[in-house]
Formats: C-alpha cells, structure tokens, sequence
C-alpha cells in the first residue's frame, strides 16, 4: 500500500464531496424522494394500513431509511462510470498516489452523503411524529447497520459503474434494489401477504434488517434478525467488494 493512501484517499474524498454539493439533483433525489414517500404513505395510506401500531410513522421508517440507501448508491455507480468513461481513473494511474485512493475516495464518498441524508429524513420522520424510546446504544447499533449496508450496497454500486457500457446501464442496477423493501416487511406485516410473496419477504435481506432496526428503536427484543442482517450485510459486502476490486484492476490495468 502506499505510504499516502491515506492522504490520497482524502483528497480523492474531498474531489467526489465537492461534485455532490454542486449538483442539487442528487440531493433532491436522494432526500426528497424518500421523504415524499414517507409523507405519501402516512398521511394518505396510513389510516387504512393495519400494521398492529398506532403510530405508523415508526412503523414505515427504518423501510424509508433503506430506500435512500439503494437510492443514494445509484449515484456511485454513474460517478465511476463517468470517470471510466472520460479516462479520468486512466489519467490518476499516470499519477504518483494509491491507486486505490481513486475508488476508496467514490466508496467513501456514497458513504458520508448517505449518512447525510439519513440524518435529514430522521429530522423530518421526527417533525411528523416519530418517537424513538431506545437508548445511546441501540441508536448506535442502528447507525452501525446503516453503515453497513451503505457499505454493502456501494460496493455492489461499484461493480455497476465499473462494468457498465452506459449511463443508462450504470444507474439502473439500483431499481431492482430500491423496489426490493416493497417486498418485505417495511410497510405491512408479511403476515398480509399471499403464501408465495410472502416466502419471498420472509427471506430477502431487507427484512430482517427492517425487523432489526424497528426493534431497535422501540426498544423490542430483536431476536435472531440481527444475526440474519449483519450476515447478508457482510455477505454482501465481502462478495461485491471481490467482484469491485477484480473490475477496478482490469480497467486500471
């Protein structure tokens, strides 16, 4: 490794954090959209949803929190594909610094402007009524698993950028991932559900962490989700992680 990875990584950080307060889309996007469906589902869907709450607000967040994940890491995958794309990865090759400072600077970044954007939205869930009864500890547990799976996702996020032949096809990987808390646990019980998505719901990794991160914040037990979540999380994250760097040498090679 060399010996100013680290101070080339900051830098590389400090190049990608400039590009996301320049482009208000992005921040629109990743915000705005998850509080748009947070308002849309409490205060339209809400009364009619049976989810054994009587404050559906807490009930729907840790699912909202998960979309803006999936929907903040689409961004990764078209900023790498931009600088693939431009030769730009080529020309900090030619370049004395890490060169894995270039892609660690992408990860890092999908990292600090997702947790941005978690803290805007818990702000707004809060002003519509959120309440949360856990302590330092859970709440730290939650951020953990956050992290995590932002971790998990922008690796995955990487692979896309890296392997993509266009914008197009940089960015709609993160669909599928977006859509996927629609079929789990995050807005109704799985209990609702028809025998076969249900299996379905039962059995992806948004579940369990949406059950973990609920549980977590109303102060529940939260039972074996929490072994299930940090596994898909972890499996997640060491597989792309792999497939990421194998794509990043081949380009930069």
């Amino acid at each position: 490794m060399n010996n100013y990875f680290f101070s080339d990584m900051s830098v590389m950080l400090g190049r990608s954090m400039r590009h996301i307060f320049r482009s208000m889309d992005t921040i629109i996007t990743v915000c705005i959209t998850p509080i748009a469906m947070m308002l849309l589902f409490v205060y339209v869907f809400g009364g009619a949803i049976q989810t054994g709450t009587d404050n559906y607000v807490n009930y729907l967040l840790p699912g909202i929190l998960l979309i803006a994940i999936a929907s903040g890491i689409s961004y990764t995958a078209y900023r790498l594909f931009l600088d693939k794309q431009r030769g730009i990865i080529e020309r900090f090759h030619s370049m004395p610094i890490a060169r894995s400072a270039v892609l660690w600077g992408h990860v890092l970044t999908s990292l600090v402007s997702n947790v941005i954007s978690l803290v805007v939205i818990i702000l707004v869930a809060l002003l519509m009524g959120f309440r949360s009864s856990a302590g330092v500890l859970p709440w730290l547990a939650v951020t953990g698993i956050l992290i995590l799976f932002t971790l998990a996702l922008t690796w995955v996020a990487a692979i896309a950028g890296l392997s993509a032949k266009s914008v197009e096809g940089a960015s709609a990987f993160s669909y599928p991932l977006i859509f996927l808390p629609f079929i789990s646990s995050a807005f109704v019980p799985t209990e609702t559900m028809p025998s076969a998505v249900r299996a379905f719901a039962e059995n992806q990794p948004v579940t369990s962490i949406v059950e973990t991160i609920r549980a977590l914040l109303s102060s529940q037990p939260v039972g074996n989700d929490i072994w299930v979540a940090l596994a898909w999380c972890l499996g997640i994250l060491m597989v792309a992680y792999l497939f990421a760097v194998r794509a990043y040498k081949r380009k930069a090679a």
